[in-house]
């Protein structure tokens, strides 16, 4: 740990001794380099035609087609088995002794901190401005459907996993479509898929799981300190450092270091946002029936923004997935970290993701948009300067904790996405500490890059390999899906036999 902790502090300091003083001519170097590669895969990936004045995504329409397929597949399991994933969340069926690193609480926290971010306060603004309050629904309905599919790749994750000589797990869409795939048949395809994901997830991690995250922390940090006026307004770097240090100090003990981490910081922070959520809608009650009904109307009228409701069906069903990262295979390796000998458990634990992330706070801050008149007094607001607004004119003083929560939010974030890396990056070049250290110096510089310069193209190749994952992830869902409901079938038959049993707790 000294031996990282030096060799982290030294790259570090030997990195920005270069770059210090050049950051504007990096920034114009790295994007003159990258924009043509990206523009071109950007281009592919958010493929997308117009329909009735709508621009429609294919591959969001790839992801909703994999939540729709798993929702009637598996019988509306995120209906009927949502009061056992509570039960599973709570520890009443924990069995001490099974393999694993953490427990359905702590890796439900740890996936839930990689998507739980500033898409739920700034996206769900940019998708009630675009289109209107009708995206709502809509981003719901996805969300909800977005529990199925959720609920299939995390069960894939645990019944694939790898545990380590060490008693270390590794587990994700890289090891269900080589191993998984390889069962049916089809062991080619299955690595060249594992391989591919491994490679887009690495980028994403580092781009729109680190650097956007950073950059953001950053403008955020730069906001509430003066603005243009403030100290560090010049300072990414130093901003970048510290938050590298931090982030080193918790990703080095790995995945049982993160989970302790994100198992306190994301409930706190989600009840911290959540409640003052909730204290604007209470003291606009009388506001509330109004603003549901615009949103469910509006879901279904023409005169919805941005191309009628079709606008608002798009734009809602595109955030939502933006937001829950179902389908994309992220949350998997996450989850695959749990102490359970029965992989569906985690799946259905898994559920409870996109339904804290999407339906609760999502619909939280559009209804605080909405009821407190922001919406139709936004003007030029957008993103969450439009959200903060919406809270500020309730509470004042908010902004600033929703600046703090931005920066929470955001590092909580890039700590899960850390992980996400770190294990795509050992199951390319080896499961050795050696490997694990290589990657986590690279994240921290990263760290500080994305504090420090703009990130222009950037930033749009890494979102294109975060959303390619999904390509390779859903050909293992709809390969596999046999497989999980296997499972869930003997899991709910032992059940039903009296063989597991619920432990009832103080």
């Amino acid at each position: 740990m000294k031996y990282f902790f030096n060799l982290s502090i030294f790259s570090l300091a030997f990195f920005y001794s270069k770059i210090l003083y050049a950051s504007e001519g990096i920034d114009s170097l790295i994007n003159s380099w990258l924009s043509p590669i990206s523009n071109k895969i950007a281009g592919f990936v958010f493929y997308s035609f117009n329909v009735a004045g709508a621009d429609i995504r294919i591959i969001v329409l790839w992801l909703i087609a994999g939540a729709i397929f798993c929702t009637f597949y598996f019988g509306f399991v995120n209906i009927r088995m949502f009061s056992h994933a509570l039960d599973l969340v709570r520890g009443r069926y924990d069995k001490p002794d099974a393999k694993g690193e953490v427990s359905h609480f702590q890796a439900l926290s740890t996936a839930i901190s990689g998507t739980v971010g500033l898409g739920n306060i700034a996206g769900v603004a940019v998708a009630v401005a675009i289109g209107g309050p009708g995206a709502t629904f809509w981003m719901i309905l996805a969300g909800f459907l977005g529990m199925s599919l959720k609920f299939c790749e995390c069960t894939l994750g645990v019944k694939y996993r790898v545990i380590n000589s060490d008693g270390s797990v590794s587990g994700g869409p890289m090891h269900y479509l080589s191993k998984g795939l390889a069962e049916k048949g089809y062991a080619n395809l299955g690595k060249i898929l594992a391989v591919f994901f491994s490679i887009c997830c690495i980028g994403g991690a580092l781009g729109g799981g680190n650097m956007f995250q950073a950059n953001q922390s950053f403008q955020q940090f730069v906001s509430v300190t003066g603005g243009d006026a403030s100290f560090f307004t010049d300072k990414g770097w130093l901003f970048g450092l510290v938050l590298a240090i931090i982030l080193a100090f918790v990703i080095i003990g790995g995945i049982k270091s993160i989970a302790k981490v994100t198992s306190r910081l994301v409930p706190l922070m989600a009840i911290i946002y959540l409640f003052a959520g909730l204290i604007i809608i209470i003291i606009n009650i009388t506001g509330v029936p109004e603003a549901i009904l615009r949103i469910i109307s509006e879901a279904f009228s023409p005169s919805a923004a941005a191309g009628g409701a079709l606008g608002a069906l798009i734009v809602g069903f595109q955030r939502a997935a933006f937001s829950n990262e179902a389908g994309l295979g992220s949350a998997p390796i996450a989850h695959s970290a749990v102490k359970s000998d029965k992989p569906v458990t985690e799946g259905l634990v898994s559920i409870l993701e996109p339904f804290i992330d999407t339906i609760i706070i999502c619909t939280v801050t559009a209804l605080v948009i909405v009821i407190t008149g922001m919406y139709d007094d936004r003007g030029e607001l957008a993103g969450i300067a439009l959200t903060s607004a919406a809270f500020a004119k309730t509470i004042p003083w908010f902004p600033y904790i929703l600046a703090v929560a931005a920066i929470l939010f955001a590092f909580s974030t890039m700590i899960a996405w850390s992980y996400y890396g770190l294990k795509s990056w050992t199951f390319l070049f080896g499961n050795s500490k050696h490997s694990e250290n290589i990657f986590k110096v690279i994240f921290c510089i990263f760290v500080i890059i994305g504090s420090s310069v703009s990130l222009g193209s950037v930033l749009d190749l890494s979102d294109s390999m975060i959303f390619l994952m999904s390509v390779a992830n859903l050909v293992g869902v709809y390969f596999l899906a046999g497989v999980v409901r296997k499972e869930i079938n003997d899991y709910m038959k032992q059940i039903s036999d009296g063989k597991i049993k619920r432990t009832d707790i103080n």
